[in-house]
């Protein structure tokens, strides 16, 4: 089963309006056809956007033989195993968000959230509807070198804003 190949469909897209990070909206637009699955989702608080990397899609990255990294996490940071990152280059360019949701339009599938750490127009591929009893852990921890990092998810934008992350990615 090794090298299988699987075919995964978009549901919809990323889209941001305005350019500073901090004061932008963010939405995940859904094809006409799978509007129907938004039904109820507003009575979540938070929703996994899983999207895929469009912009790293490339056969150089998915055919690679050699899959380790320096994150770009600051001083400190040793070389890691892509699956130890959260990097956007990967086998198979899958990238997933926990975001809050702002407001759900069935009607026009639209599905304003918090914020995305996705490129405009990246195509969604799922939408999961965030469980605690399924998605949160009591007891984890994080590599050393991620130590310094925001604890939680609602002060990680500001976090990044004022790494410069946003400086090379517009």
């Amino acid at each position: 089963m090794t090298n299988e190949e699987y075919k995964i469909k978009s549901i919809g897209h990323i889209r941001i309006e305005g350019d500073d990070p901090m004061k932008a909206d963010y939405f995940v637009d859904i094809d006409e056809q799978y509007r129907s699955a938004l039904t109820e989702l507003d009575k979540f608080s938070h929703v996994m956007v899983f999207f895929w990397a469009h912009e790293n899609d490339k056969d150089e990255i998915r055919n690679s033989t050699e899959w380790t990294t320096t994150p770009p996490y600051g001083e400190g940071t040793p070389e890691t195993g892509i699956f130890a990152t959260r990097a956007e280059y990967r086998p198979n360019p899958i990238l997933v968000t926990t975001t809050g949701i702002l407001d759900v339009n069935v009607k026009t599938g639209i599905v304003k959230v918090a914020g995305i750490d996705a490129f405009p127009e990246s195509p969604v591929i799922d939408l999961k509807a965030y469980f605690p009893i399924s998605d949160r852990i009591r007891d984890c921890h994080i590599a050393p070198w991620l130590k310094d990092w925001p604890e939680w998810q609602e002060d990680g934008m500001e976090w990044w804003v004022k790494q410069g992350f946003f400086d090379d990615h517009e």
